[in-house]
C-alpha cells in the first residue's frame, strides 16, 4: 500500500524528532516517497541532511526557498501529498493547526493540503494532560485529524508519564490503515484466525503444538492494509496489531464459539491457526504432582472448526503437513468444502512453524494448483488476498 504514495512529514521541535528519522527510512524501505518538512525549531534537534540522507529526497525547512522542482512549495507539497505525518507534533505546533494559523512552512501545507493528516504528539506529560492540549486535539478529532496517542514511559524532563512518541510501527500501521481504505479489499469484512490453541491438562500444563501465529497476523495485517475490516481471533502471543477487531482465545471451544459469533456478516473465513486435535477428558483444578504423574490420560476430539461453520462466505484453510503435502491437502479441501487451501511443508527450510517466512501451494476448489516460491509471509499472505479479491465481486 506505500509503493510510490507521496508522504508528508513533518517534525517539529520536540526531542523525539531523533525518531522521525526511524519512521522515514522504514517508510522509504517500504516503497513510499517520503517529502520530509521541518521546522525551525525542529532543526535544532536533528539536520536536514540526515532526512535528505534517508530518504534521498527533498527536505523543505523555508517559506521562501523553493526546490526548482517545486513553484510554490507549501501548495506543490500540499497537492502532491496522499497522506500527511506530522511526527513528532509539539503542543504549540498541535495549537497551531487547531486554530488554523499557517504563519511557517509547515502549517502552511496542513492548511492548504486536501490529503488525510496522521498527528503524533510527543510533549512533557503535563503539557499533554493540561486542558488546553486536550482540547485542541478533540478539535484536530473533529475535523477529521487521525491522532497516535503518546505512550506512557520515561520522559526527556525525568518525569514518567504519557507524553512519549508513539512507537513507529503503530505511526507506520496507522498510515498504512488509512491508506488501505481505497484498497481492493475495501468494503470486505474477513476474520482470520491464528496462532495454536493450547488444551489445559492442569492449571500450569497444556497439550499444544509449535505454531507461533505469524501467518495468521500477516494474514491480517494485509487485509487491513488492503482495506478490510478485519476481525482477527488469536491464540497466539504476538503483539496486538492496530486496525482491526482482535479477539483473543486459548482453545479450540472457545476459538470456535469466536468464530461462530464473527462470521455472521463476513465475507471471508480464513483458518489459519493451528488448532489442538486432541484435549485432555478432563482437567485437574491444581497442579499435578511429579509424584503422581504415572497416569493413563483419556483424549477426546476437539470441534472441527471449518467443519461445523458454514455460510455464504468463501472458506479458505491450511494445511501444514510434514508428508504427502498434495495429497493430505487436497483430501482436506474436499472433505471440509472449503474454497481454497493452502499447503505447506512445515519440514522444509524456510516454510517451518514460527519462521519468518513460507513455501506454501495454493490449490482452488476447481483444482487449479498456484505453486509460490519462498517468500516473506507478509507476501505469502498478499497472495493468497489477490486470489480473494479475483474471486469476489
Amino acid at each position: 500500500m506505500l509503493t510510490d504514495k507521496t508522504v508528508v512529514l513533518g517534525i517539529t521541535g520536540s526531542i523525539a524528532a531523533y525518531k522521525a528519522a526511524e519512521l522515514a527510512s522504514s517508510l522509504t524501505k517500504m516503497g513510499a516517497k517520503v517529502d520530509t518538512v521541518m521546522t525551525e525549531a525542529a532543526q535544532k534537534f536533528i539536520a536536514p541532511l540526515t532526512l535528505r540522507s534517508l530518504t534521498r529526497r527533498m527536505v523543505a525547512c523555508d517559506m521562501w526557498s523553493s526546490p526548482e522542482n517545486f513553484s510554490i512549495t507549501h501548495v506543490s507539497l500540499a497537492q502532491a501529498a496522499d497522506v500527511m505525518v506530522i511526527a513528532p507534533a509539539t503542543a504549540n505546533f498541535i495549537a497551531k493547526m487547531a486554530y488554523g494559523l499557517a504563519d511557517d512552512l509547515l502549517s502552511s501545507i496542513v492548511l492548504a493540503t486536501k490529503a488525510p493528516v496522521i498527528v503524533a504528539p510527543a510533549m512533557n506529560n503535563n503539557m499533554y494532560d493540561n486542558p488546553a492540549t486536550q482540547e485542541n486535539i478533540a478539535r484536530l478529532k473533529e475535523r477529521g485529524f487521525l491522532i497516535v496517542d503518546p505512550e506512557t514511559g520515561y520522559l526527556a524532563c525525568d518525569m514518567i508519564g504519557k507524553g512519549r512518541l508513539a512507537d513507529i510501527d503503530a505511526i507506520v500501521d496507522t498510515i498504512k490503515v488509512l491508506l488501505g481504505r481505497v484498497g481492493d479489499l475495501a468494503g470486505k469484512k474477513v476474520v482470520v484466525t491464528a496462532g495454536g490453541t493450547r488444551e489445559a491438562i492442569d492449571p500450569v500444563r497444556f497439550i499444544g503444538n509449535r505454531s507461533s501465529g505469524k501467518m495468521g497476523y500477516a494474514l491480517a495485517e494485509t487485509a487491513r492494509d488492503r482495506g478490510a475490516d478485519v476481525t482477527l481471533i488469536s491464540a497466539s502471543q504476538l503483539k496486538q496489531p492496530l486496525g482491526m477487531h482482535v479477539l483473543h482465545v486459548e482453545n479450540a471451544a472457545q476459538m470456535l464459539e469466536a468464530v461462530r459469533q464473527s462470521v455472521c456478516d463476513t465475507d471471508v473465513l480464513v483458518m489459519a491457526a493451528a488448532v489442538a486435535d486432541f484435549r485432555s477428558r478432563t482437567t485437574a483444578e491444581n497442579k499435578i504432582k511429579k509424584d503422581e504423574m504415572v497416569f493413563n490420560m483419556e483424549l477426546e476430539r476437539t470441534p472441527d472448526i471449518l467443519a461445523e461453520i458454514t455460510g455464504k462466505f468463501l472458506r479458505i484453510g491450511f494445511a501444514a503437513e510434514t508428508d504427502n503435502l498434495l495429497n493430505n491437502a487436497k483430501k482436506k479441501l474436499v472433505e471440509k468444502k472449503l474454497d481454497l487451501i493452502v499447503a505447506n511443508d512445515v519440514m522444509a527450510f524456510g516454510s517451518g512453524f514460527g519462521a519468518d517466512t513460507n513455501k506454501v501451494i495454493l490449490i482452488g476448489c476447481d483444482g487449479k494448483e498456484t505453486d509460490l516460491p519462498l517468500m516473506s509471509k507478509r507476501d505469502v499472505a498478499n497472495k493468497v488476498w489477490d486470489w480473494v479479491a479475483a474471486n469476489t465481486a
